[in-house]
């Protein structure tokens, strides 16, 4: 299982929301560089990305971010937010990222997810933010109608490396992960499932890692590890299979 420490940006520095509420952003680096370093010291080999502005703004904003955190660390990176065409996809590969994250694009324009992931195999993951059992979009300020199974559902065929699906609910609030749900979700589909939100503990990486055979192949890890609930090297350890000491 990899686990994936989040840089989300804003306004050019490194925060956690709460539920996805941007008006409530912490501040926890004003260097996302100097973050990925520490998440490169810490151990882990890939980071995950996210433009909280441009994923509202529907076009990448936090690019100058973005480019630092590629020049400052040899981590892989799978990078979301405000990416909506061919055009911006190519142009953050030929930046050096190593995966590139679908979110609304997977609802509005379904095609271009086809076309990037035969494109780019195994190089384009879709984002699934869930809210109440659907799909929200636009930087989470939308909720669909459409049932997140049947969004992934959508894309069974079509060699997308990963599916990330995020608890909106849980989201930032430390109030520990639904495995179940996730693995539930997780075995509807035939593509690896990233699990996502309210991770607040070893015992959520215990319980995901559990899951793996449902389909659950990696975890993303946000306010839990800034604020140190989380020790680096024994989730890395955990996720790994390590006896514990």
């Amino acid at each position: 299982m990899i686990l994936y420490p989040a840089i989300d940006l804003k306004d050019g520095a490194c925060v956690r929301l709460v539920r996805g509420e941007m008006a409530n952003a912490t501040v926890f680096n004003r260097d996302p560089a100097a973050q990925a370093r520490r998440f490169a010291e810490a151990g882990f080999e890939w980071l995950h990305v996210v433009d909280l502005d441009g994923a509202l703004a529907g076009y990448p904003v936090n690019a100058t971010a973005v480019a630092a955190i590629r020049a400052a660390v040899p981590l892989k990176i799978q990078l979301g937010g405000g990416i909506r065409d061919r055009e911006r996809i190519e142009r953050w590969f030929a930046l050096g990222i190593d995966r590139v994250v679908l979110g609304t694009a997977a609802v509005r324009d379904p095609a271009l997810v086809r076309a990037a992931a035969a494109a780019y195999p195994e190089r384009i993951a879709v984002a699934i933010d869930v809210r109440d059992g659907h799909v929200a979009i636009e930087g989470w300020s939308q909720t669909s109608a459409i049932p997140a199974v049947d969004l992934a559902r959508r894309f069974a065929d079509c060699g997308v490396a990963a599916i990330i699906h995020t608890d909106i609910g849980r989201d930032g609030a430390l109030a520990g992960v639904d495995a179940e749900a996730i693995a539930r979700f997780a075995r509807e589909i035939p593509i690896p499932v990233i699990a996502s939100g309210g991770v607040a503990a070893l015992a959520d990486i215990a319980a995901l890692k559990a899951r793996e055979r449902d389909g659950i192949v990696g975890v993303i890890l946000g306010r839990a590890l800034y604020t140190g609930r989380i020790d680096p090297r024994a989730a890395l350890a955990l996720a790994a299979g390590e006896p514990s000491c």
